[in-house]
């Protein structure tokens, strides 16, 4: 390989570094790709995270149905409902259980 491929493979390789680390949550764990996280928030405490630069939040949940603040804007999403857009991400709930919330956040 040549000094210039390989500086350009380093590069790349911190960018994609870079995007798949700069997720945070509190009461939440994150799956992030390059275009989409997964964020499964614990039910009970305030959960919240940081993906693909949009602030997330857990802010009750009922039934099939849960209620999330994405960037400042609240939805009210159920299971197998097609996306909402919001801040130029598709949101959809995938899944609710006693213990979590599974939300998939992404860029269309």
């Amino acid at each position: 390989m040549t000094k210039r491929l390989t500086a350009r493979v380093a590069i790349g390789l911190a960018i994609a570094a870079a995007v798949l680390t700069g997720c945070s949550s509190e009461g939440a764990d994150t799956s992030c790709g390059l275009d989409q996280c997964t964020v499964t928030f614990d039910r009970g405490v305030e959960a919240q995270a940081s993906v693909l630069g949009v602030d997330a939040k857990l802010v009750s949940a009922q039934g099939d149905q849960v209620t999330v603040e994405i960037a400042g804007e609240q939805l009210t999403l159920t299971v197998g409902q097609g996306g909402t857009e919001v801040a130029g991400l598709n949101v959809t709930l995938e899944s609710v259980t006693d213990s979590n919330v599974v939300v998939k956040i992404a860029r269309p």
